[in-house]
């Protein structure tokens, strides 16, 4: 499996800002499209879904749809962005209830929430950033997941808590580790296993890697 990789946003993003007046109209249009998009793409496959389906699906008429979405494409890549703000929602707020100052804190509250957030939602996660995807080196560099990880990375390095020669690097590897770990659980884990171990378990793994990786005693 690939890691979820958010495309640049080119001049026909799929979330162009709406005018005052239409803001809560059109912002009730997309949720009720994204939710029936994403219900659709899991159920039947990207390529069995049209504009149509989603409008019915929606409870929407084709014109309204289409005034937001102009394409299926359209409606993937808002699902690809709404994926990856909601990602970057939950990591934040786990990581703002940690005490202030607590870095190592902040690094295994980010790396338990992306376990959680792959584990719980890889159906969605498969069918919108698969399905359609071809390798795009622009998305590892522009990533507001990775972004956040450099933040993080950064604010530890600052309280001289860490050390990273590279920052935006080491978060990718990172994020690069994180998604190969996950999806070695999804592919071999046995029907036997207790979901909650084995998540600990990853969890725990990574985090020990991770906070290896940045000690200041580490010599590069």
């Amino acid at each position: 499996m690939t890691a979820f990789l958010l495309p640049v946003a080119g001049p026909e993003s799929a979330f162009p800002l709406p005018t005052a007046a239409a803001a809560t109209g059109e912002a009730a249009v997309r949720a009720a499209a994204l939710d029936a998009a994403a219900r659709l793409f899991v159920e039947r496959g990207l390529e069995r879904v049209g504009l149509a389906d989603i409008a019915a699906a929606a409870g929407l008429e084709p014109r309204a749809l289409r005034a937001s979405y102009a394409s299926r494409e359209h409606v993937l890549l808002a699902l690809q962005e709404r994926f990856v703000r909601d990602f970057c929602q939950r990591a934040a707020q786990a990581m703002d209830a940690c005490r202030e100052g607590d870095w190592s804190g902040r690094l295994r509250a980010w790396v338990r929430t992306g376990v959680d957030g792959y584990l719980d939602n890889v159906a969605l996660h498969d069918v919108v950033f698969h399905d359609l995807r071809t390798h795009d080196r622009h998305a590892w560099q522009e990533n507001p997941v990775v972004d956040q990880l450099v933040e993080l990375l950064e604010g530890g390095i600052a309280a001289r808590v860490w050390a990273a020669p590279d920052p935006r690097m080491t978060a990718l590897i990172f994020f690069t580790a994180l998604h190969s770990a996950v999806d070695r659980v999804i592919v071999c884990g046995e029907p036997q296993d207790d979901p909650v171990q084995v998540r600990h378990r990853l969890a725990q793994t990574l985090i020990g890697y991770f906070e290896r990786s940045v000690q200041w005693w580490s010599r590069f």
